[in-house]
């Protein structure tokens, strides 16, 4: 099969790779599935470029990266039901704690990371949903019901932040988000009630008047940037649900505001929750798929040579949405 990966860190257009490997046998418990797309994530970005703290070299000889895809089931391993060979899939951990991800034309799995798509939804949509939709659903819904709360969205034009503005509408939540201004009509189609310049000097007022008891949820790209804007416009005991901290991985935390608010942070790494809450997540992606009330965006489509234009891409400020590659 063809694929495209890495044997030592460096630029995208350095160390990827297009090679040919043996076509995938499924295992115990697994499937093998004939992949369309594969979703390049920023964590696969900082995975190649070796951005991992305390780690000099990649973790296997040779790495085939991305953890997200779609595609058809075409074989099956021991213990794994045969009805399950022509299925419609979109995968989740395709390349944690593996050697072989999603850039290829094949890959083999544990059957539960192969979920079933339904027909409704399609392959490019499915694609999505492995790491920004299920990150968005965990943070906006894996706490208290969201329902006549208010909800703050950082980086809503974002993979992330999109899901998470159409989820925490369908949940019924007041949705605040930002964005830079060039992207706010977007942010507004997906469902947001306000969006705001995450640039402003004047943001935390802005947010105070648009929820003067403080905001219930926030729902955070950019932790350790946000922290001291979060402090202030947070109401007593509500959540700051963070996924990421590019900007500032070693930030300053303000103790005594959160201390006397009672806030909680909850930080989400999708590729670690537990079964229960995955399965939920995976679910209200569905039914909020169902119900009409999401769409994922899609930055951009490359074609299976371009993937090092689609991992340059991811490493800029600005996408609208996801960055597939066709397979």
């Amino acid at each position: 099969m063809r694929a495209i990966g890495y044997n030592k860190f460096g630029t995208a257009a350095q160390v990827l790779k297009t090679t040919q490997l043996p076509d995938p046998a499924p295992g115990q418990g697994d499937v093998v599935v004939k992949l369309a797309y594969s979703g390049v994530n920023p964590s696969d970005v900082k995975s190649r470029m070796g951005g991992r703290p305390g780690i000099g070299k990649p973790a296997f000889d040779f790495i085939v990266p991305h953890s997200d895809g779609s595609g058809v089931v075409t074989d099956v391993g021991a213990g794994v039901d045969p009805a399950r060979i022509g299925q419609r899939v979109w995968i989740w951990n395709g390349q944690w704690g593996r050697a072989l991800g999603t850039m290829a034309e094949y890959i083999a799995l544990p059957s539960a990371q192969a979920v079933h798509l339904p027909d409704e939804i399609s392959l490019e949509a499915g694609a999505t949903f492995g790491i920004p939709g299920l990150t968005a659903a965990q943070c906006v819904l894996g706490g208290d019901d969201v329902k006549d709360k208010t909800v703050l969205i950082s980086g809503g034009a974002g993979a992330v932040g999109h899901f998470a503005v159409q989820i925490a509408k369908w949940a019924g939540a007041q949705v605040i988000a930002t964005a830079s201004p060039k992207n706010w009509g977007h942010v507004q189609a997906a469902g947001a009630d306000h969006v705001l310049d995450y640039n402003s000097a004047e943001l935390s007022e802005q947010i105070r008047a648009l929820c003067p008891n403080g905001v219930d949820r926030s729902v955070e790209l950019e932790f350790g940037s946000n922290i001291s804007l979060l402090a202030k416009i947070m109401r007593p005991l509500g959540t700051i649900a963070a996924y990421g901290s590019a900007i500032d991985l070693k930030p300053s935390i303000p103790f005594g505001p959160l201390l006397f608010k009672a806030l909680k942070i909850d930080i989400t790494l999708i590729y670690i929750l537990d079964d229960a809450p995955r399965h939920n997540a995976i679910n209200s992606l569905h039914q909020a798929f169902a119900d009409g009330a999401l769409m994922p965006s899609i930055d951009e489509i490359y074609e299976f040579e371009a993937c090092v234009q689609g991992h340059e891409k991811v490493e800029q400020a600005g996408r609208r949405g996801a960055s597939l590659i066709k397979l």
